[in-house]
């Protein structure tokens, strides 16, 4: 399939939807779109240049999460080739212009109708020249689902797979249309009644100085790595700020 547009979908519970979306915000330097749904439960984390890569959702059940909006011509087609590979739907509405299907690993993900987004947004330049954006979501995943997921993902985007200096990690070749990768991550756990999950990743030229900013906004820091940082925002989501290009990705 060809994957015009991927766009990373934050999903919070009721009581935490309004001051998840501000920190969010703040996070990304966007505003915030007005919302859209039968039950105005979307939007759009709006940059301010280029095309929307970040959205956010209001759930009535569970914890919430990610999953990612796959953005195709003809989501039925794609989702005959996303079974073809080990996919299997979750919920078919494209009345409402979606499918949502799970990976072999069990992760989320949508296919929707593209309606022409192409412009990929800029980083933003902070007070103090820290240079930051949201660009990466990192699925991670058991271990014994890890080759499968792995396989699957390539296959799926059509990109094949980079080296990376931990044997855990697994990156897909960036696509320079998309202003969203993917990485993979081996998580450690061994149990079949897990699965995939995912996180969010930074790029950011001053880790340190980006650190500080989140934790203005109320984030705090889990632990401290060599490339990148695990944070956890206000209500204990994790995600990491890395130092790796803002403006390349790697």
């Amino acid at each position: 399939m060809h994957i015009r547009w991927l766009t990373a979908f934050l999903d919070f519970p009721v009581d935490q939807f309004g001051a998840e979306v501000t920190f969010w915000r703040a996070i990304a330097g966007s505003t915030v779109s007005p919302p859209r749904g039968e039950h105005r439960e979307f939007a759009s984390l709006e940059p301010f240049n280029g095309d929307p890569h970040l959205r956010v959702q209001r759930v009535d059940d569970g914890p919430g999460g990610i999953h990612l909006d796959l953005h195709v011509e003809d989501p039925r087609a794609a989702a005959a080739e996303a079974i073809a590979l080990g996919a299997n739907v979750v919920r078919d509405d494209m009345q409402g212009d979606y499918l949502s299907l799970e990976s072999p690993g069990g992760f989320v993900f949508c296919l929707v109708e593209w309606h022409g987004e192409s412009e990929r947004s800029r980083p933003i330049r902070w007070p103090g020249d820290t240079i930051s954006i949201i660009d990466q979501v990192c699925i991670d995943v058991p271990d014994g689902l890890f080759d499968r997921e792995v396989t699957f993902w390539a296959q799926l985007t059509a990109r094949p797979t980079e080296p990376t200096s931990r044997p855990e990690l697994v990156r897909l070749a960036r696509d320079p249309a998309l202003a969203i990768g993917l990485l993979l991550q081996r998580n450690g756990i061994d149990d079949e009644s897990t699965f995939a999950t995912g996180h969010l990743d930074l790029a950011a030229t001053a880790v340190e100085d980006e650190m500080a900013r989140h934790e203005d906004w109320g984030a705090r820091m889990v632990e401290r790595l060599p490339n990148w940082t695990v944070m956890a925002d206000p209500v204990g989501r994790r995600y990491c700020i890395t130092s790796r290009n803002p403006r390349t990705g790697k």
